[in-house]
């Protein structure tokens, strides 16, 4: 064991921070005391945030413990592929109509047209609106037997992805009767093969299994979901036979486990370092491209994740198959100049464990370099706002880009563009726009990949961002247990398969 690993593996505490079929689902052996069609006992790494609204980050957790569903969902290849919807086709430029299959509510009532029209324009009017509808202006109507008509403010070839966002999960009209156009109750009212029946507090959750799930009856009864925000204690759980599946192992715990129980997936998760293009020192391209040149992401993948990640190469990794292929080299990057004593300040949070030790070493590769370099390291959501306003010069940020629409060039306009809503790196370039703006005039699946990766290359060449790395998610699961879904977009965890 080497010393870094031997170092944090011994720390005495760390910072704390899928339906099954079209992703990879692996069998781990059997054990005499296992329990077929048992409740499945599950440690998560987030805790409800939202009373498990369905319209921000919770949104993830109920589509991983396999509650929700939305009209779509992202095959392998990150193409939609029919969830509640069985088919779908344009309807004029600016609309698109959709095929329901029979299914029906966890409240026992059917998925009809107008419940799913009522549940979408739900979401459309929440505020904020979910991530997959920044931008978006959508009317969703009832459009006779078993058809939805969703149209559009402007054309959008992008909608059948944006349906597979977590966020756009369907629920039944039971889910608003609460009051107000913020909330949301999916217990009991959404159309997974397991049903949320009770949740206790941000400690934990029960779920039962929903019979009449459309896609089949799930092998296991149920799910008793436990959230550890603490990687240590998360891993322990496992190790202990406390859990059956624990998610989001940290890297440093990973040799704690039996390898068995030990399987790493490649996500479409990048942690990069956004520079403020707007002001202060990165606001010249010369600075940037010096901060650029400074550091290596080898060190990063090999050292702080212990191998359990690869060296950035772009915004969208590996784990998005196609994008390899059709990667551009930058171009009219800037000449480094020298930092001549710069300081900067440096910021992440601390939500995931790997994130302040990657700020630090940055910290020691820059000033290395000649920069002067001040670390700021919070909890999330006390970090969002200031990096949003600019207030930092330099932010490390982990981002799914697959997360919240399935869209490569949602992400891009959302984070890169004069008008982008999580533009941490201020960066307003008219070639960019333009690029970004190209690839979302496309329809066809491959072109408006191939368009994506042009947008990626004219972003890349204004060293607005660094890619560091392109995470491997690890994820503990007890040996008796099979049929867990690892997926690269993290939106699946337990499906109709996955049992002990």
């Amino acid at each position: 064991m080497s010393p870094l690993r031997r170092r944090r593996f011994f720390a005495a505490v760390l910072l704390a921070p899928l339906l099954s079929g079209c992703f990879a689902a692996q069998d781990g052996g059997s054990s005499p005391d296992s329990a077929p069609g048992g409740r499945l006992r599950v440690a998560m790494a987030f805790p409800p945030a939202e009373h498990f609204s369905p319209y921000g980050a919770d949104a993830t957790l109920l589509s991983r413990l396999g509650v929700t569903e939305g009209l779509t969902r992202l095959d392998a290849n990150g193409t939609a592929v029919p969830a509640l919807a069985e088919s779908w086709t344009r309807d004029g430029d600016r609309g698109w109509l959709f095929t329901l299959r029979e299914a029906k509510f966890q409240d026992g009532t059917e998925v009809t047209p107008k419940a799913v029209a009522a549940s979408l324009t739900h979401a459309t009017e929440a505020k904020p609106v979910p991530a997959a509808l920044s931008g978006a202006d959508l009317t969703v109507q009832a459009a006779g037997d078993r058809k939805v008509r969703i149209s559009t403010a402007e054309p959008d070839p992008a909608l059948p992805l944006r349906m597979s966002s977590p966020g756009l999960a369907v629920l039944s009209a039971k889910a608003y009767r609460g009051g107000g156009k913020d909330t949301v109750d999916p217990v009991g009212t959404a159309t997974g093969p397991f049903a949320l029946t009770k949740v206790t507090g941000t400690t934990r959750a029960s779920l039962d299994r929903f019979d009449d799930y459309w896609g089949g009856r799930a092998q296991a009864s149920g799910v008793d979901a436990r959230f550890i925000a603490d990687g240590a204690a998360r891993t322990n759980a496992l190790r202990t036979g406390e859990v059956d599946i624990a998610e989001a192992v940290p890297v440093s715990q990973a040799a704690s486990l039996d390898e068995k129980t030990v399987h790493e997936t490649g996500t479409s998760r990048t942690t990069s370092l956004l520079l403020n293009t707007r002001k202060g020192a990165f606001a010249d391209p010369a600075v940037r491209a010096a901060a650029r040149h400074a550091i290596d992401t080898s060190a990063l993948a090999k050292g702080v994740y212990e191998g359990h990640a690869d060296p950035g190469k772009g915004i969208f990794g590996p784990a998005l198959t196609w994008a390899e292929g059709k990667r551009e080299k930058p171009s009219d990057r800037a000449e480094a100049a020298a930092p001549k004593g710069r300081t900067v300040t440096l910021a992440t949070y601390d939500n995931r464990p790997e994130l302040p030790e990657v700020a630090q070493v940055l910290q020691q590769q820059l000033e290395k370099a000649g920069f002067t370099v001040k670390l700021t390291v919070r909890e999330y959501s006390r970090l969002e706002g200031d990096a949003l306003d600019g207030k930092f010069d330099a932010v490390v940020s982990a981002r799914n880009t697959m997360l919240d629409t399935g869209d490569p060039v949602s992400i891009l306009a959302s984070d890169y563009t004069c008008k982008g809503s999580y533009n941490l790196a201020q960066l307003c370039d008219k070639k960019v726009d333009a690029a970004v703006a190209k690839a979302a005039g496309q329809a066809d699946t491959a072109k408006r990949q191939d368009a994506a990766m042009a947008a990626e290359a004219a972003v890349l060449g204004t060293d607005a961002t660094v890619p560091l790395v392109h995470q491997r998610i690890i994820t503990g699961v007890g040996t008796s247990v099979r049929g867990v879904t690892y997926d690269p977009y993290e939106r699946a965890l337990l499906g109709t398969g996955t049992r002990r």
